[in-house]
């Protein structure tokens, strides 16, 4: 098969300032409570991520991170480890694309949340505990400072440090190759047209 590369779906690299939320364990209906997977498209989810660790009683808890003025605008998350965990909601990773977050940092990943980030863009790479401890000390005393996720490089910089990130090699590639959007990739296909003028049942006479 040849290689498909899509240059306008090209992901190399993702800077932006972090917003640090490194506890272990957060699963999917943390990240996004059950009641509003309803919503028939993923648009505005954003609007519901962490709802209920965000807000008491209808009042906005003002020391979460993503309450915290100082994180606002930030597109990287510093989380923990076995982010994602949970059930298998897609709504997930959406929730936190349309927030505005483009990459995770995390010690580790449930399998089917990565995967999940992976089919959307969002860049989603590890690094050891201590390493990333640095970065979520770092960020919370710096939160207008940069960080910046090279994939060609396969590390991670903020204020002259640099740290080695961990990323399976063919995500890594797809990302590299925008192969990671598989629409984009069937709307490519030179024979999908071919194809479809044969399925019969397509068409109505």
């Amino acid at each position: 098969m040849d290689e498909i590369i899509i240059p306008e779906k090209i992901i190399s690299r993702v800077a932006g300032r972090a917003v640090p939320k490194p506890a272990n364990g957060q699963n999917t209906d943390d990240i996004i409570p059950a009641r509003y997977l309803k919503k028939i498209t993923f648009k505005e989810m954003g609007e519901s991520v962490y709802f209920d660790e965000r807000f008491k009683n209808g009042q906005p808890v003002s020391d979460h991170p993503f309450n915290d003025e100082r994180y606002q605008g930030a597109s990287i998350l510093v989380a923990g480890n076995n982010y994602g965990c949970g059930s298998s909601r897609e709504h997930a990773p959406q929730a936190l694309k349309r927030y505005g977050i483009k990459a995770i940092i995390a010690g580790s990943y449930a399998g089917i949340f990565e995967g999940n980030c992976g089919k959307i863009g969002v860049v989603a790479v590890t690094v050891p505990d201590s390493q990333r401890a640095e970065i979520v000390n770092f960020v919370q005393n710096n939160p207008s400072v940069e960080v910046a996720i090279d994939l060609k490089k396969k590390q991670i910089t903020y204020d002259g440090s640099i740290v080695p990130l961990g990323m399976p090699e063919s995500r890594r590639q797809s990302f590299l190759d925008g192969a990671w959007d598989e629409m984009a990739i069937l709307q490519r296909s030179k024979n999908i047209d071919e194809v479809e003028k044969n399925l019969s049942y397509l068409f109505f006479k």
